[in-house]
């Protein structure tokens, strides 16, 4: 382990569930933690992008448990949706990623990259997707970090309106297109 790295616990159980409305009051608390906060903008604009990703027809929408324990949550949104394409057509047909791991004693522990393993996995299986990508603020280097582990690769640096400078993380289909 080098150092500055964190611990982490392999032998975790990580999977995913669909998020329904009853898990607002928990995702609620989530985002109003300082931490995330920080990584997703402020309280009501992160509350405005899971709203808006729950009520997306094409939204996989994911809460991470780990041991069977709600520990983050999870979404992945066609980037049209996301209003990602408009700054950049070579998003077309993408899903975009964003993800946070709310429990403090969760974090640190490779859960992070193990749903955002699960979570491109999900897309690339239900839909015709070429790639997913996520936008990492460039001071968040633990999700940077996470990212890179799960296959993602740096795109280039863009300036996110509510994050600054974020890091546009791409991972491909590792299969081609889909049949």
């Amino acid at each position: 382990m080098a150092i500055g790295d964190a611990p982490r616990d392999i032998s975790i159980s990580v999977q995913l569930r669909p998020a329904r409305r009853s898990d607002w009051p928990m995702i609620d608390s989530w985002l109003a933690i300082e931490e995330i906060k920080r990584w997703w903008g402020s309280h009501p604009a992160a509350q405005a992008a899971v709203l808006a990703a729950l009520d997306a027809p094409m939204g996989l929408c994911s809460i991470i448990e780990a041991g069977g324990v709600p520990v983050g949550y999870a979404h992945a949104l066609e980037a049209e949706v996301a209003s990602d394409v408009r700054a950049d057509p070579s998003l077309a047909l993408c899903y975009r990623i964003d993800a946070f791991v709310g429990e403090r004693d969760h974090r640190g522990r490779g859960i992070g990259e193990a749903a955002l393993r699960l979570v491109f996995e999900e897309v690339f299986a239900t839909t015709l997707a070429p790639a997913v990508f996520s936008v990492v603020p460039i001071r968040n280097e633990a999700a940077v970090r996470a990212h890179e582990k799960a296959g993602f690769g740096w795109v280039r640096v863009i300036d996110d309106t509510l994050l600054g400078p974020c890091w546009l993380m791409r991972r491909e289909r590792a299969d081609g297109p889909a049949n």
